[in-house]
């Protein structure tokens, strides 16, 4: 079975080298990724670029598809959104116009919660609305972090899933991704994919560690049936995309935990066909 990593990152960031040591199982390199995805028959990875400078320190998440990185191709790439440089400086929307305009920018990442501000907030302060018309201009979906954050400098009122239902309501034309299924409130996840046409969910970043606590989690009823709530409560497995998260999570491992939550008669929708409809300037690159 081919699979789409529709959800991992790959930078020069310091923060993500060091949980790749700890993990100890994890080789964050160039070679390392293609090693992994080889193994596991990953023909393709979408990689969650954050902004090069933001006030909540996020990593830089800066990926250059031209130079030392070109033989990772096909990796291709979902641009980060900085809010706050978006106020400061009156050319980043000229540049991320610019970066749509590459052959390896598939989507639109947001992320909400890191930065303060909500995805809809009309009246006081509608921040991201040209980052939304940028999105229907070049019909390319709009990734949005929801649930917990890494950071205890995040605050969840602004990730929350729930805040993306009047967002899809008012953009019925933009797709949304709801990243790592808004965990801990995988439910309200569950009610915003059945409910809105234009909603869909990825299930990246469930678990992040070595091999062994991942079969540990995998072995955890409560866990797994947390998880398995949401989605047969949805039961719209047409609308979940495979992620990894990676490089917090080692990708095999990873992929026999989605495979052990997910029924079989599913997997090629989750691991593969759904990417390609949301991302869907990626079945251009794959040929």
């Amino acid at each position: 079975m081919k699979i789409i990593d529709a959800h991992l990152h790959f930078s020069n960031s310091e923060g993500l080298k060091e949980t790749a040591e700890i993990i100890g199982e994890v080789d964050y390199s160039g070679n390392g990724l293609v090693r992994e995805f080889e193994k596991s028959n990953v023909v393709a990875g979408i990689v969650m670029s954050v902004p090069d400078a933001d006030i909540y320190h996020l990593s830089d998440f800066s990926l250059d598809f031209k130079g030392k990185n070109k033989d990772l191709y096909p990796l291709v790439n979902c641009v980060g959104i900085n809010p706050t440089k978006l106020l400061q400086d009156s050319g980043e929307l000229y540049r991320i116009e610019q970066e749509l305009n590459q052959r390896n920018v598939v989507g639109i990442k947001i992320y909400a919660g890191y930065f303060h501000y909500y995805v809809y907030d009309p009246i006081y302060d509608p921040i991201y609305d040209p980052i939304y018309a940028l999105a229907r201009k070049y019909n390319v979906p709009v990734a949005i972090h929801c649930g917990d954050t890494q950071s205890a400098k995040g605050l969840l009122k602004y990730s929350h899933p729930l805040t993306i239902d009047e967002l899809a309501v008012n953009h019925e034309d933009i797709t949304f991704v709801i990243c790592h299924i808004g965990v801990p409130w995988v439910m309200d996840t569950a009610e915003l994919i059945l409910k809105n046409h234009n909603v869909y969910t990825d299930v990246s970043g469930l678990i992040g560690g070595n091999k062994d606590h991942v079969k540990e989690m995998e072995s955890t009823r409560l866990f797994i049936e947390y998880i398995q709530q949401a989605l047969i409560y949805a039961n719209r497995y047409d609308k979940v995309l495979f992620g990894s998260d990676w490089p917090l999570v080692p990708i095999g491992p990873y992929i026999d935990f989605i495979k052990h939550i997910v029924p079989a008669r599913y997997h090629n929708n989750v691991f593969y066909n759904n990417a390609l409809k949301v991302f869907s300037r990626l079945e251009h690159i794959l040929g």
